[in-house]
């Protein structure tokens, strides 16, 4: 049942990418990136196919889809911004973010708002959900733009070469996607740990000089 579910909402949104063009990236990857759960995996897959068939062209349907996660990563942001600290702090336990949590995010945010939105976007539940701390922390547009755009450009272009390569095999998106998604929370555990030991080591050597 659930894979023939699967494999409707594949067929869909092929058939709804094919018939919007480079729109229909667009407005699937913005769905991706607001709080509505529309996966990325059933679009710039698709999108690589069709690229691969030659009726996309796989650079624009990438640029298109970093597009895409900018104007839904944008309402996120503005939303949070708009919305503020008190609706979060009342309803966010609704929002699996309760009040203790929402306050190591924010804290952690406020002083690292770069790497946890760039590390954020690329991984799984997290990217439709990143920048809404982003726009409580009032992090800096061009900043926000730019880091969002980083994570995002990474996530669609292996997607779309998942795409292309794959065609229209549901196991190998799958197996691909999987595989992938596991290097890349690696990579950010690893750029993470990095990070925050280069941090705390400028923090003792300031300790030391200051001393």
């Amino acid at each position: 049942m659930l894979s023939e579910i699967l494999h409707r909402a594949v067929l869909l949104s092929v058939e709804m990418v094919d018939a919007l063009g480079y729109g229909g990236v667009v407005l699937l990857m913005f769905l991706e990136s607001s709080f509505v759960p529309f996966p990325s995996e059933l679009v710039m897959p698709q999108a690589g196919y069709l690229a691969s068939q030659g009726r996309m062209n796989a650079a624009i349907a990438v640029v298109m889809g970093v597009l895409g996660s900018w104007l839904g990563a944008l309402l996120n942001y503005y939303l949070a911004l708009r919305l503020g600290r008190a609706f979060f702090l009342k309803y966010g336990k609704y929002l699996f973010c309760p009040p203790p949590t929402f306050a190591k995010v924010e804290a952690f945010f406020l002083r690292h708002g770069e790497i946890g939105t760039f590390t954020g976007r690329l991984v799984p539940v997290v990217r439709q959900y990143i920048s809404l701390p982003a726009g409580l922390a009032r992090m800096n547009m061009r900043r926000f733009l730019f880091f969002t755009g980083l994570g995002s450009g990474m996530w669609v272009t292996i997607l779309a070469a998942i795409g292309y390569v794959a065609g229209r095999n549901e196991e190998l998106i799958k197996r691909y996607t999987r595989e992938w998604t596991v290097w890349l929370l690696l990579f950010c555990g690893i750029l993470l740990a990095g990070y925050i030991w280069l941090n705390r080591k400028r923090s003792c050597d300031k300790q030391s000089a200051a001393v």
